[in-house]
């Protein structure tokens, strides 16, 4: 997986912080108990506010791999992937930065570049650059998909959630191409704030690159 893809995959969280309050652009077939069902994930956004869990992630291929986050909203995130993996993402409120150990490489994409700029936020908003296509009725709960802005070419993100209690279950990105990576969170709980510096990467050393081999 490329490194864009990878931060496109975990930073539609996450599984979520710009601003999904106030009225957001709604796709007219949506009925009131959809648009109730968006205002109730919109408001469970707005509260969740430092929190950590694991997640299984799925390419496209049918890949899998594991991981940690860490949220702390407004605009921090940190994503470890175990290994063989090698790869770390985190936003530090300004940039989201892509590690590679075993490539020994290091990219930063500017935060609102990106999904992570949607859950970040210091109040999540669906309506900032984005457009609530539809709603969906699952066995435990319901999903939301969000088109990005200006057509079809942004992509969407689909924010997957249980019903009872009330919890964010994961996300689906799907790229232009129509290539999808579902990212499920299979734990979520309230944790103690990290500080600044926990969301700031760093180049890996040679040895890091070589302890991943």
């Amino acid at each position: 997986m490329t490194n864009r893809r990878a931060v496109l995959a975990v930073t539609a969280l996450v599984l979520v912080g710009g601003r999904l309050r106030a009225a957001p652009e709604l796709a007219s077939g949506l009925s009131p108990d959809d648009e109730a069902l968006v205002k109730r994930a919109t408001d469970y956004l707005d509260r969740l506010g430092t929190a950590s869990g694991a997640f299984v992630q799925t390419a496209a291929d049918g890949r899998q791999s594991t991981g940690e986050f860490w949220l702390q909203r407004p605009g921090r995130a940190r994503f470890d992937y175990a290994p063989p993996s090698g790869l770390e993402i985190a936003a530090d409120g300004h940039v989201v930065t892509v590690v590679d150990e075993r490539l020994k490489t290091i990219h930063s994409y500017p935060l609102g570049a990106t999904p992570l700029s949607l859950f970040l936020a210091r109040n999540v908003a669906l309506d900032r650059g984005a457009r609530v296509e539809a709603v969906a009725h699952t066995a435990d709960g319901f999903s939301i998909r969000v088109r990005g802005g200006r057509g079809a070419a942004r992509g969407s993100i689909t924010l997957a959630f249980r019903a009872d209690p009330l919890a964010l279950a994961g996300w689906t990105v799907t790229d232009a191409r129509r290539a999808s990576v579902r990212v499920q969170i299979i734990r979520l709980e309230r944790s103690a704030p990290k500080t600044a510096d926990f969301f700031v990467l760093r180049a890996p050393t040679p040895e890091q690159g070589a302890a991943q081999q």
